[in-house]
């Protein structure tokens, strides 16, 4: 999660130092042809809207590498088109655009695009029947159904029990319905250690079982990490469990957002097996419903000589995730399709990144993750809402950020309303919430169905509509085939839509003629959305 404060890549701009790639291809572009994948995150937080480019690729752009760079987020090797063309490789490869062109290097094999139709979502739906066929599961059905609650904007790296039940019991107080509880960084001793910190959690049992009581279920943070130095370190290095740097033949100290750490080499069945051990002692110690997987960015392996790669830990990580219902990933290589809640990276508390919301919520679906939960509501960035001036706070961009995951597959708060927001805007932001649950049973319906299709939750306006404009649209987007969802994104109090041929009807029962661009009032009130009419 704290990733982000630490971020020694630049993406766009940044061409990664390595020698000459095995295989190149060249794939000309076709007419009116846009490519589009491979990352969820358009951009790392806090870049200016102007220096972002979003997707679809722009016909110059300069090489990135998969091997190397997961944006902080969710990766694949896949690109595909809005002319129903994909290139797909098991093994990372780096790609940019010149003068239109896409330009592919692997040292892995020879990539080649494969035409599976004319439009984006048949590019889509060929690929990952081929590649990264629907899993028959999604994670647990809660997930989707009711808020997620998480506790590291309020507490930071202080967990503690008493704030931990404050904070659930502030959540009721405010009439929120109760929901997926994540306590965060840090509840354990240190890193690598499963024991509940006895200093600050004095009953664990006792509090997960009063959580439960009131409706929540509850997750607790974990990471890869190991402190140097500890019992488990002193054990994982003696069973060869830990990354290893192989020019000193000893474990690399990885330097990440809360210092240095030895990391578990997940390749190594010794070290996969204890982790999932551990996870699994805590459920029947504690009644843990299940876990947030943090880190395993692919940065922190090839900063290193180390003797594994990035893409291959991630995967490694998000495999382990499968064994639980509850869980959730920032960071993850591959695994399309597959039962995991998949997050977006933490965002800034501004309007430029909120911008970010609805690109990154559509390519992840364009990769392969339909179970995907946006960025805490008002961001995860905890620097934002410490030392608030309460004068000049914008509560708007709160209502307005928790507008746009209420009809996303999950919505997650972390900051807590009733300390940022005044009763007006409090009210307005519980009415989200609720509007969140109102919709959970037909949310978790398109899970069910994306788990059995492989298709998006969240799809690109191109998507469902193919070749009626929408190639670049991003800033509305389809909940399934049925909702069309258009939420302010700025501060004014009008927006315009476009509506793809059909007939709609809005939330508030006026009905339109679609194939054209109308223009609609959005007090803050209000959440504008359109159901297709058959």
């Amino acid at each position: 999660m704290k990733n982000i404060l630490l971020v020694i890549f630049i993406f766009f701009g940044s061409v990664t130092m390595l020698s000459a790639a095995k295989f190149q291809t060249k794939i000309e572009p076709l007419a009116g042809e846009k490519w589009y994948g491979a990352y969820t995150a358009q951009a790392w937080p806090n870049t200016p809207l102007n220096k972002i480019q979003f997707q679809p690729f722009e016909a110059n752009f300069e090489k990135t590498d998969l091997a190397t760079e997961n944006l902080g987020n969710q990766a694949a090797p896949f690109l595909l088109s809005n002319m129903g063309r994909y290139v797909w490789s098991d093994e990372p490869f780096a790609f940019e655009f010149k003068n239109g062109i896409l330009i592919l290097h692997s040292d892995a094999e020879k990539i080649n695009a494969v035409n599976a139709g004319k439009t984006l979502r048949e590019a889509y739906r060929a690929a990952s029947q081929k590649h990264f066929p629907a899993s028959g599961k999604t994670p647990n059905p809660l997930m989707f159904k009711i808020p997620q609650y998480n506790t590291w904007i309020e507490l930071g790296t202080n967990q503690n029990q008493q704030d931990v039940m404050k904070y659930a019991e502030n959540v009721l107080k405010n009439n929120f319905p109760p929901g997926v509880f994540m306590i965060d960084d840090i509840w354990q001793k240190y890193y690598g250690n499963f024991e509940f910190d006895a200093a600050k959690f004095h009953d664990p049992k006792g509090m997960v079982d009063s959580l439960h009581a009131e409706g929540f279920r509850v997750m607790l943070w974990v990471t890869p990490f190991i402190s140097a130095d500890s019992k488990e370190f002193r054990f994982l290095e003696k069973n060869g469990g830990l990354v290893m740097n192989t020019q000193t033949n000893s474990p690399v100290l990885i330097k990440w957002w809360n210092g240095y750490s030895a990391c578990l080499d997940l390749s190594k069945n010794f070290a996969f097996s204890w982790l999932k051990k551990n996870l699994k002692s805590l459920q029947d110690l504690y009644s843990i419903d299940g876990f947030k997987f943090d880190a395993a960015d692919f940065h922190f392996y090839t900063d290193y000589p180390t003797n594994t790669s990035g893409n291959l830990q991630s995967e490694l990580y998000a495999k382990l995730g499968t064994e639980f219902g509850f869980n959730e990933f920032r960071a993850c290589w591959k695994m399309g399709n597959q039962p995991l809640a998949q997050r977006l990276q933490d965002k800034a508390y501004s309007w430029d990144d909120l911008n970010l919301l609805i690109p990154d919520m559509i390519s992840a679906g364009l990769i392969g993750h339909p179970f995907t939960c946006p960025d805490m509501i008002g961001g995860g960035l905890i620097q934002t809402f410490e030392n608030i001036d309460y004068n000049k706070f914008d509560q708007e961009l709160m209502i307005r950020s928790a507008q746009l995951q209420a009809l996303m597959p999950m919505m997650q708060f972390s900051v807590a309303p009733w300390r940022v927001l005044d009763k007006k805007h409090l009210t307005l932001c519980r009415n989200v919430a609720l509007l969140h649950a109102k919709m959970g049973d037909y949310i978790l319906a398109l899970a069910k169905q994306a788990a059995k299709d492989g298709e998006p939750i969240i799809r690109h306006m191109e998507y469902v509509f193919p070749h009626e404009g929408f190639e670049t649209c991003k800033n509305q987007y389809m909940l399934g085939d049925e909702y069309l969802v258009a939420p302010m994104i700025n501060k004014e109090r009008r927006r315009e839509v476009k509506l793809p041929k059909g007939k709609w009807i809005d939330e508030r029962g006026k009905k339109y003629k679609g194939g054209k661009t109308v223009t609609i009032d959005v007090p803050l009130s209000r959440l504008p959305y359109f159901k297709l009419q058959k």
